[in-house]
């Protein structure tokens, strides 16, 4: 015999169900864009405007040409990392009534005249992937810079945002700028870039630190020049952008010349060969077992090394 609760749940609808209407959403959305793009391109002065822009703005002649192996590594763990610190913090964000804290050990190299702040486990290993997608950025910028890599990435002529609208139109029309990644990444791969490293990254850094519980409770005073609510919306925003920016862009890179793009990307390598492919299987297969034997009991007995675990019943 049923309750009057049960019933109540038998006919809730399942909050997927109710999201189910996106994907055909999408898809429509999708297909009125392209057909549009394919309706603008056949105006004269809009395929006269791609013609003078073709999607590639002008670089400085000390722009180097090729993805040096660093960048490679460098890129595979930063995609390692920010698929956990998306997890994790959708975690902290989405769980009501946490039952498992972490609390710093205050003895030994970890002392400080500060009590310890109690946590909740989602947000130690948030933390934990924040710091080490925090460390692998700055490395990535002293590289960046000290090799001029940060040419390929940064803006230098105003004809990028003409040329970045040109290769918005040719990829929502299916034809796809013809500009190699190799030596030159597109306009609105350019200003994409830039934005993800220059722009959000920091955001994401500047107001995780914000947000963060020891330094929150200790610099009352920047509550008035930035409130945590500010800090928190932002935060949330950088999120989205980045799960945005992550499914266009693996799109993108599939759709595009897989194999090529692969090997620019996982094997420093400017050819049309499997070795970028495997690279790119071999580091999904390590990603999905973290990701499955990344369950509570495992979390839990690698945060109490550093720290004590505390139960609260629910």
């Amino acid at each position: 015999m049923t309750t009057g609760a049960s019933r109540l749940n038998l006919v809730r609808p399942n909050r997927w169900l109710r999201l189910a209407w996106i994907v055909p959403a999408m898809l429509v959305a999708l297909t009125l864009v392209v057909l549009a793009a394919n309706g603008l391109r056949t105006l004269p002065v809009v395929e006269s405007f791609v013609l003078t822009h073709p999607g590639t703005s002008t670089h400085l002649a000390a722009t180097p040409v090729g993805i040096p192996a660093w960048l490679a590594w460098q890129h595979g763990l930063n995609a390692f990392f920010i698929l956990f610190v998306i997890r994790t913090g959708w975690q902290v964000r989405t769980t009501k009534r946490p039952s498992i804290f972490w609390t710093r050990t205050n003895t030994g190299l970890f002392r400080t005249k500060n009590p310890p702040i109690r946590i909740t486990l989602n947000l130690w290993q948030h933390i934990v992937f924040d710091t080490l997608w925090a460390v692998n950025g700055i490395v990535f910028y002293v590289l960046l810079f000290a090799t001029g890599q940060w040419l390929r990435l940064v803006p230098t002529n105003w004809d990028v945002f003409p040329n970045a609208v040109s290769a918005g139109l040719q990829y929502a029309s299916l034809n796809w700028p013809t500009s190699t990644g190799w030596v030159h990444y597109n306009a609105l791969q350019l200003l994409s870039y830039f934005v993800v490293v220059f722009i959000a990254a920091p955001i994401a850094l500047v107001t995780g630190l914000r947000m963060s519980p020891g330094l929150s409770a200790r610099f009352r005073r920047l509550d008035r020049v930035f409130p945590l609510p500010v800090a928190r919306k932002l935060h949330f925003a950088v999120l989205i952008f980045f799960v945005a920016f992550i499914v266009i862009h693996v799109t993108l890179v599939l759709t595009t010349g897989a194999r090529a793009n692969l090997n620019h990307m996982y094997a420093a390598r400017n050819d049309d060969g499997w070795t970028g492919v495997w690279i790119v299987v071999a580091a999904l297969l390590v990603t999905a077992g973290i990701w499955a034997g990344a369950r509570p009991v495992v979390v839990r007995a690698i945060a109490a090394r550093s720290g004590r675990i505390i139960h609260r019943k629910r």
